[in-house]
């Protein structure tokens, strides 16, 4: 993958951060996109490129504005010069339970984790048809098996993993579109939504009985773009086994 450019949403933290860091160890530039964080991805920024100059670099964009959509992959090329895979990670996550439910969490939620990869991934097909390369969309195990409390965050995760299987057979035979579904990886920052107990209970219902962490998301990211040139159109779940028994 070595000089392959890579633009990932949300890359400045979290689950982001682990992806950017796996895919720049694996050769790749990285830019790393940011909504709010402008000092982790100006930290992240600075590190990578410390590690091997001129191989990041950060932009910003609100990705719930689809003028910055194109404009965010326009700059991304006309950083590195090619663009060869797109990893929709950016994501909303908040509770939306029903008779609760506004236009703004619709707007959020939709728009994170569901409009933004739709757009970004039509600004950036025609980048990635000419180098053959690739979509990457982080879901959810909750797309297929929706959680209590909340439907729209599982909707919009519901149609993410929808909109990967389309965008395979669309941007077929030239670019390969996957998903990674995560299981208890992370706790959500904050850590009001799930107390002790729920989280407990969460991973007793893992075959593996422990959390994940960000590093296997980042590594499963790293074979579908590396190692998988016969995979499209899939989702894997890597949840520790948690949807073998949900």
């Amino acid at each position: 993958m070595i000089g392959k450019t890579v633009l990932i949403t949300g890359a400045a933290k979290r689950v982001g951060r682990s992806i950017a860091r796996e895919l720049h160890g694996a050769g790749c530039n990285i830019v790393v996109h940011y909504r709010h964080a402008a000092e982790a991805a100006r930290t992240l920024t600075e590190a990578l490129n410390e590690e091997r100059s001129g191989s990041a670099c950060c932009l910003h964009a609100d990705l719930l504005d689809v003028r910055a959509l194109a404009a965010l992959v326009d700059q991304s090329v006309a950083h590195f010069g090619h663009l060869d895979a797109l990893v929709n990670n950016a994501s909303s996550f908040f509770p939306t339970p029903l008779g609760t439910i506004d236009e703004a969490a619709w707007t959020d939620l939709m728009g994170s984790n569901l409009k933004a990869p739709l757009f970004l991934a039509q600004a950036a097909a025609p980048h990635l048809r000419e180098s053959h390369g690739a979509v990457i969309n982080i879901t959810d195990i909750h797309a297929e098996r929706p959680m209590a409390g909340y439907p729209l965050y599982c909707a919009a995760k519901a149609g993410l993993l929808g909109l990967t299987r389309a965008l395979a057979i669309e941007l077929a035979p030239d670019v390969r579109v996957n998903a990674v579904a995560p299981g208890p990886i992370l706790w959500p920052e904050g850590g009001d939504d799930f107390d002790s107990a729920e989280r407990a209970e969460i991973v007793a219902h893992t075959l593996l009985k422990h959390e994940g962490s960000p590093h296997d998301i980042a590594r499963t990211v790293r074979f579908l773009l590396a190692d998988a040139p016969y995979i499209t159109g899939q989702v894997i779940n890597v949840d520790g086994g948690r949807t073998a028994h949900l």
